[in-house]
């Protein structure tokens, strides 16, 4: 079985998609699957050419045993929808002629990895090209959400997007989603397609607390009863990390707690402004790092706050940080209703629910947990249990590779 993985995100970048997929690469050839990815010059999220890869148009690379096609990809610090564009169509383009004329041979399978929703052309017209069935995954509904976050305004552009969504899907031999509220939303308004949940999920043999021995609280200057609150992850702005400084305005009085931001993207700067303007002492910026640095930091911190926008679109949303927090035993403290919610705070238990945007809600769940030390352990073995049973890398691989073979 050939699989041809075409994504704009792939490591050594650092992120949710990044990861999902080298993960799940690793595992399904691990199953025998050769598996080849065509993905950019890796970018993201500083939106600047990493060292090693730039001024180069094409890179053919192998990381992990993956055979890796690398293509140009126009980047741009800009915020405007318009440097946007630019970026996605330009790794449209130039994958779509890498993919053409630097991948030879026939493929069982292409699969699109949106956002960018843009990306289906070039691997819908590549699935066509090797005689590949057409796999189109989908972690985000686009343009939905760019609409609803405010992100894209103009009616003409939603529309064509919105046909282009649609065209996409109807061309779709199979459509993944990565949470049910994706998958049920597709299936409502394509009844005849075929979908598959696959969602994002956790290598619990490298998330393991009792293996891992971490010096990062130390490290960085914090105390052993420092009552440490992280959010780790893209600090965009669908996350609504306002509500982080609204709850540390109202605990400054707590010397105990500290609120670590850490990440990059276009919020960053004006969290940071709004952290100066209300004099914050207790919060601290920190910078992404890399994924092998991850399990270190959360050994080392209390609990992890996974804050959303209070939008109906993100109901239906899991974000990926949670998975590796509950395997590493951190309680949760969660800003996000629906799916997410019915999973890890009502099933699981592993860990306590905040209104969505509620800086005051946020900040009385946090003296609450503060004084239940019994239920703060109970919630990390609750979590970490959960996330080993249901959303384990492995077993989450073996079912896709099934769907595959059925195919």
């Amino acid at each position: 079985m050939k699989l041809l993985i075409h994504t704009q995100y792939f490591p050594p970048e650092v992120g949710a998609p990044q990861n999902r997929l080298h993960e799940l690469a690793l595992r399904l050839k691990m199953l025998g699957v050769e598996v080849t990815v065509l993905t950019a010059m890796p970018n993201y999220p500083k939106m600047e050419i990493q060292n090693d890869y730039k001024g180069k148009k094409y890179l053919y690379e192998e990381m992990d045993g993956l055979k890796v096609h690398r293509s140009a990809i126009y980047v741009s610090k800009s915020k405007s929808i318009v440097m946007r564009l630019l970026n996605y169509f330009s790794f449209v383009w130039s994958s779509y002629w890498v993919g053409k004329r630097k991948i030879m041979g026939a493929f069982d399978f292409v699969l699109c990895e949106s956002p960018p929703l843009f990306l289906g052309i070039s691997s819908y017209l590549l699935a066509k090209h090797h005689g590949s069935k057409f796999i189109f995954n989908v972690s985000d509904l686009w343009p939905e959400s760019a609409e609803k976050l405010g992100l894209v305004t103009n009616p003409a552009f939603l529309k064509m997007a919105t046909l282009l969504e649609e065209y996409l899907y109807k061309k779709s031999t199979l459509i993944t989603g990565q949470t049910m509220g994706i998958v049920n939303d597709i299936q409502k308004r394509f009844p005849n397609k075929k979908l598959f949940w696959m969602p994002n999920g956790v290598d619990v043999s490298y998330y393991k607390p009792e293996n891992i021995e971490s010096n990062w609280r130390e490290d960085n200057g914090f105390n052993k009863d420092d009552k440490l609150f992280l959010y780790a992850g893209i600090i965009g702005h669908a996350q609504g990390l306002e509500v982080i400084l609204k709850a540390a305005a109202l605990l400054k009085s707590e010397s105990k707690i500290t609120f670590i931001l850490l990440g990059s993207g276009p919020c960053k700067s004006n969290l940071q402004q709004m952290a100066d303007q209300l004099k914050l002492t207790n919060v601290i910026f920190l910078d992404a790092v890399a994924k092998k640095e991850i399990p270190f930091i959360l050994k080392a911190i209390d609990f992890t706050i996974i804050p959303l926008k209070k939008l109906d679109l993100f109901k239906g949303a899991i974000p990926s940080k949670i998975f590796e927090s509950l395997a590493m035993k951190v309680p949760i403290l969660l800003g996000v209703e629906g799916e997410a919610k019915e999973l890890f705070i009502d099933e699981a238990k592993a860990g306590v629910l905040f209104e969505p945007e509620n800086g005051i809600d946020l900040s009385e769940k946090v003296i609450e947990l503060l004084k239940n030390e019994d239920k703060i352990k109970e919630f990390g073995d609750n979590g970490a249990n959960y996330v080993a049973q249901k959303f384990n890398r492995d077993i989450l691989a073996q079912s896709f590779y099934k769907q595959l073979k059925s195919m």
